[in-house]
């Protein structure tokens, strides 16, 4: 097979989620999947064996919900990808569609949270406010909580007498706090930790009438995992002596915990009774696990990949749960570790080299999403069309990154944008010493926050670059906010102290059209006309001001929201970037 069809066979190659099941019917499952050529909702009895697939909308479903008595299929429904619309659902044996709360507006979607008696939370955000409605499906929808800061529904108890809330009323959205109330509204109990230690809710036991509520906190520097009794107000931390950013589940009887721990961008699962507190390691392969839940009988199930394995959905009886169907993703290359010490601390970073040719090798940057993201590894079919079309890939867990603790995660503050790409130059500093990669042929790249990177780095480092590609970036913070929908509003006050108006400075300084001027590599730039995260129109000016100051430029606009859904949009762009890439910056 050659190279190209070889990375566009990894694209096409039918994905799945791991499926979720219904508490109260555990062999009603849902997933996602992408075997159409899009990513829809698919309905799954175990029992049966029988798949159905539920959604078909033209640019794909991206949220979807499966009630605890497992009846009620729930998917949002946006207008043309941009993010923006209302919550539908479908019984699960199928039937007519029903818009679940046919008398609210349509808004951005914060997340649902669905009870075994039939009451749905709803969150929305639309015009500068964040609102959770309560409700039964076919009746009115009421009011349960409103403010002007971020907020969103963590989880409802299995009876639907407890709602968790999570809120950033005390101006950091980046650390929320966590608020329990009755469906009347009135509070239980909130956990509020202060400033730069945030509360997120995961899920309630998973017994009716248990009010024991899951949580993270960061108190000690990383996420851990925290059962609350929100009426009693007992609290239990669970402290693992394992290093890295943990996550959790409840296990079906509510008497023991599925810990995932993520360290150094390798995946762990762990086992925690509650009883007992004994920790016991679960064996699985060494690589990423993206999802993970525990199943009836105490067995887990997750979804699995390496840097050179594609994704897979095991279970630690030894099996294999479902297939996705279709032909598998082609192998791909292993992924090495490179440690370089920076100013802020040691530079976790991985890097993909090519089978074939001789180093030092024409190399390109891939900064990652986020910034509260990291890279793992994980299988990539972005990262291996670079490796098949010759280029070596090096991925950067700059300051910012999740996964490193919340000293690192949180290091952006006053200088934004700017420490993250000292770190990718102490990299770049790095594997070019190493012979890695070389300093004539580096590509800057990346999508959203990446993508911005990109455009901040090839103005403010253009020495160190022969060319950037730029999806969906932001390119001017200012304009960014006045366009962006409100929980992005949110997270850049929350970043920046404040709005643009009190914080202009910052936000100047952190814009990449500040340094429009002094960009001088060759720029591809891709952007969704529909894009609500890095709206397009601060793209516009950007790209107004390169012409201005004659920089060779190239745009891609497609009609979808910050990422398509469409796989075959997603290689139509991928060889955009890869045949720019060749153009000017030469491969053997």
């Amino acid at each position: 097979m050659k190279a190209e069809e070889r990375w566009q066979a990894r694209f096409r190659a039918s994905r799945m989620t791991l499926p979720s099941w219904a508490r109260q019917a555990p062999h009603r499952s849902i997933y996602r999947s992408n075997a159409t050529g899009k990513w829809e909702v698919y309905a799954w009895d175990r029992v049966t064996g029988a798949v159905r697939q539920v959604t078909d909308r033209p640019k794909g479903t991206a949220y979807a919900a499966l009630d605890p008595t497992g009846q009620w299929i729930y998917w949002f429904a946006d207008t043309e990808g941009d993010e923006f619309g209302v919550w539908w659902r479908q019984p699960f044996t199928g039937g007519p569609d029903q818009e679940v709360a046919p008398g609210l507006p349509p808004g951005q979607p914060g997340g649902i949270a669905l009870s075994m008696t039939g009451v749905a939370a709803i969150s929305w955000a639309s015009e500068g406010t964040f609102r959770i409605h309560l409700g039964r499906p076919g009746e009115p929808f009421r009011q349960l909580y409103e403010h002007t800061e971020a907020a969103w529904v963590a989880a409802m108890s299995l009876d639907g007498s407890l709602i968790a809330i999570n809120h950033g009323e005390y101006g950091d959205f980046r650390h929320p706090a966590l608020r329990v109330v009755r469906p009347d509204g009135s509070v239980v109990g909130e956990l509020h930790d202060g400033p730069g230690k945030g509360v997120t809710g995961l899920g309630f036991a998973p017994v009716p009438g248990d009010r024991r509520l899951l949580a993270l906190h960061e108190r000690r520097h990383r996420n851990e995992p925290l059962v609350w009794d929100p009426v009693t107000g007992e609290q239990r931390e669970i402290w693992l002596k394992d290093s890295g950013d943990l996550d959790a589940d409840w296990y079906d009887d509510g008497r023991a915990l599925l810990i995932l721990r993520d360290d150094r961008a390798r995946s762990h699962l762990h086992r925690y009774d509650l009883g007992g507190g004994t920790l016991t390691s679960i064996e699985t392969p060494h690589g990423v696990i993206d999802e993970a839940a525990p199943r009836p009988g105490g067995q887990v199930e997750y979804s699995w990949s390496s840097g050179s394995r594609p994704p897979v959905i095991r279970s630690t009886n030894g099996q294999v749960v479902v297939n996705s169907g279709g032909p598998a993703a082609p192998h791909s290359v292993p992924v090495e570790d490179l440690d370089v010490e920076g100013e802020g601390g040691r530079i976790h970073a991985l890097i993909s080299k090519p089978e074939h040719g001789l180093a030092p090798y024409p190399t390109v940057f891939l900064l990652h999403s986020g910034p509260t993201m990291h890279d793992r590894d994980a299988f990539s079919p972005t990262v291996a069309a670079w490796v098949d079309a010759g280029f070596a890939v090096v991925r950067v867990n700059y300051r910012g990154s999740t996964g490193y603790g919340t000293a690192w995660r949180d290091a952006l503050h006053g200088d934004v944008g700017h420490i993250e790409l000292a770190d990718v130059a102490a990299v770049r500093q790095r594997v070019v010493e190493r012979g890695i990669a070389d300093p004539a042929r580096l590509v800057l790249a990346g999508s959203a926050w990446g993508g911005y990177l990109t455009l901040l780095g090839l103005g403010t480092q253009p020495d160190l670059w022969a060319a950037g590609i730029a999806a969906a970036p932001i390119a001017c913070h200012q304009t960014s906010y006045e366009d962006e929908v409100e929980s992005l509003r949110a997270y850049h006050r929350a970043l920046f102290g404040g709005s643009p108006d009190e914080q202009p400075e910052r936000y100047a300084a952190s814009s990449p059209i500040t340094y429009v001027d002094r960009v001088s590599a060759p720029l591809l730039i891709l952007a969704g006309e529909n894009d609500t995260r890095c709206p397009f129109r601060q793209i516009e000016k950007y790209v107004a001001k390169l012409a201005e100051h004659g920089r060779e430029h190239e745009l891609y606009t497609y009609d979808a929201i910050h990422g398509s859904l469409v796989v075959s949009e997603q290689i139509a762009q991928i060889a955009l970037q890869l045949d720019f890439a060749r153009k000017h910056v030469k491969t053997r």
